[in-house]
């Protein structure tokens, strides 16, 4: 089991669900009682995050507790993601703009940073865009100078993008100019990684696909490491992150040849 930790009672909604979420996985059951007592909330609010937490598949609720669902990582639903770290993201995603080429084809892969870099593209830019996130699909339905291509397969609830079989075998015979790429996790070491094998193949057919790679990945995914590998830094041409991560990482990862901009 694990180890008993003081908790503040003033944490966040979300970022309690969070940790209740990652000890459920930890320990395979908790109980209400418990989780009551440490993070210092009633039993009443833990069964409304246990509640929470069963509706975005993240835990199943049991006499007294909960177990995990069949996911071994805290993922929550777009919606929520949507809301962390909104100011930082959005830095990223304006200065991303400026490596969009003039006239040519993007690849934007999932995710809340660059659901963020389809809002801030500009209505009149033409582009050839593929995708495989129905948010980012939707936003930009509504630019009529765009040529939108969106990869089909299965959507994953949490994340409402195609990342199967049929998403990667669209995916693996394009030739575009430009892919915009985000990660769950980054270390010097590694390079960018994902919790999830089919979202990792994705990444990798997207990364092959592209002459030119732009990550944009937030300081809170850095010394996270993930269950996949989809690149290293030597496949990333252009790092956009906040001026929040340590000098030294990014020296490091400039060290290997990718450009590093900080925002």
């Amino acid at each position: 089991m694990t180890a008993p930790i003081t908790e503040s009672p003033a944490l966040f909604q979300s970022e309690r669900q969070r940790r209740i979420a990652e000890r459920t996985h930890a320990d395979g059951r908790v109980e209400v009682s418990e989780l009551a007592e440490h993070f210092g909330v009633t039993t009443e609010t833990i069964r409304r995050d246990l509640s929470d937490l069963q509706t975005q598949r993240l835990v199943r609720r049991v006499h007294g507790g909960a177990i995990p669902w069949e996911t071994t990582n805290f993922e929550p639903l777009v919606s929520k993601r949507d809301d962390l770290h909104d100011t930082e993201k959005r830095r990223l995603a304006e200065r991303a703009i400026d490596e969009l080429p003039e006239d040519g084809s993007i690849i934007i892969d999932s995710g809340s940073t660059l659901t963020r870099l389809a809002r801030a593209i500009p209505r009149l830019a033409s582009l050839r865009v593929v995708t495989n996130s129905l948010p980012i699909a939707q936003i930009l339905a509504e630019h009529d100078d765009l040529d939108l291509i969106v990869v089909g397969g299965k959507v994953r609830k949490n994340t409402l993008a195609m990342v199967d079989a049929e998403a990667i075998a669209a995916v693996e015979p394009l030739r575009v100019d430009t892919l915009f790429i985000s990660c769950d996790g980054a270390t010097v070491e590694t390079g960018l990684t994902t919790p999830y094998r089919q979202e990792a193949a994705l990444k990798q057919a997207m990364v092959a696909a592209a002459r030119r790679v732009v990550a944009l990945v937030d300081h809170s995914k850095f010394a996270k490491d993930h269950f996949v590998r989809f690149a290293e830094w030597s496949d990333i041409d252009v790092l956009i992150t906040n001026s929040e991560v340590d000098p030294l990482v990014i020296a490091a990862i400039e060290a290997t040849g990718t450009t590093v901009v900080t925002t």
